[in-house]
């Protein structure tokens, strides 16, 4: 069984309580086949060399600040992945330090998986994003294309706009800033169009720089998962699109 790989913008704890990015995410799940696993890459790790999260017990990692506590108190007792943290090993070259922590999943692994996922019984193995360079992360993505026959789903965790800094209005029915709209029109032509280089070349070429992304690791995650696809310059899927607090919630699926 061949699971696609996603990139999902992954939204703030919050996202739970938006009805319509709620729908979105339960529908993508119920049409996707059942995971064997879930090899997860959020924004929000960034460490070199390669890490892998918790195989046992998998905590969770709060790693957010100024939400009401309900958001604290969140659990998620996924199983542990230890099987797949093999594999991910196996798929590196000889020359890449793959390392072992404990350290839990933090809200943009967890956050959707509660909405998509919400038994927590599917095994959930995350992974440190090791760099942020697109081309990097593409040859990543196609080394870690093979766990998709074995039915791990692989998912790539941002967000499509990430301008935070930039926001004035933090309702989530905020009318998108003209940077936010720009990038994400910009953004669905280029996947809809299979280019990669185009993508990758963001920084120069995308219209609401560097307002979209004054920091690149929310768009990171991204080349992740068009690696994985095992043909980048295949369109993916779109099923998710419009904007939460005047982000781009654009996510898609490739495979």
């Amino acid at each position: 069984m061949r699971m696609p790989a996603l990139f999902l913008s992954h939204g703030a704890p919050p996202l739970v309580d938006d009805p319509t990015w709620v729908a979105q995410l339960q529908t993508l799940a119920a049409d996707l086949p059942r995971p064997k696993a879930i090899l997860v890459a959020s924004a929000h790790w960034e460490s070199a060399p390669l890490m892998l999260g918790a195989t046992g017990s998998v905590p969770l990692v709060y790693d957010f600040g100024g939400f009401a506590q309900r958001y604290y108190e969140v659990q998620y007792r996924a199983p542990g992945a230890p099987a797949l943290a093999a594999s991910v090993r196996a798929l590196m070259p000889d020359h890449r330090t793959v390392a072992q922590t404990d350290r839990g999943l933090d809200h943009g692994a967890y956050v959707p998986l509660t909405v998509m996922y919400p038994d927590a019984d599917i095994p959930v193995l995350q992974m440190s994003l090791p760099t942020l360079e697109p081309d990097d992360l593409l040859d990543l993505g196609r080394r870690l294309a093979p766990l998709r026959d074995e039915g791990i789903l692989i998912i790539g965790s941002g967000f499509t706009t990430h301008g935070l800094p930039f926001l004035r209005d933090w309702r989530p029915d905020a009318t998108a800033p003209g940077w936010s709209r720009e990038f994400d029109a910009w953004a669905a032509e280029a996947l809809a169009r299979g280019a990669v280089d185009e993508l990758a070349d963001f920084r120069d070429r995308a219209p609401g720089m560097p307002y979209a992304h004054p920091t690149i690791e929310h768009f990171a995650p991204m080349f992740l998962t068009l690696g994985a696809s095992q043909d980048p310059a295949q369109a993916p899927s779109q099923p998710i699109d419009g904007f939460w607090m005047g982000l781009a919630k654009r996510s898609f699926l490739v495979g």
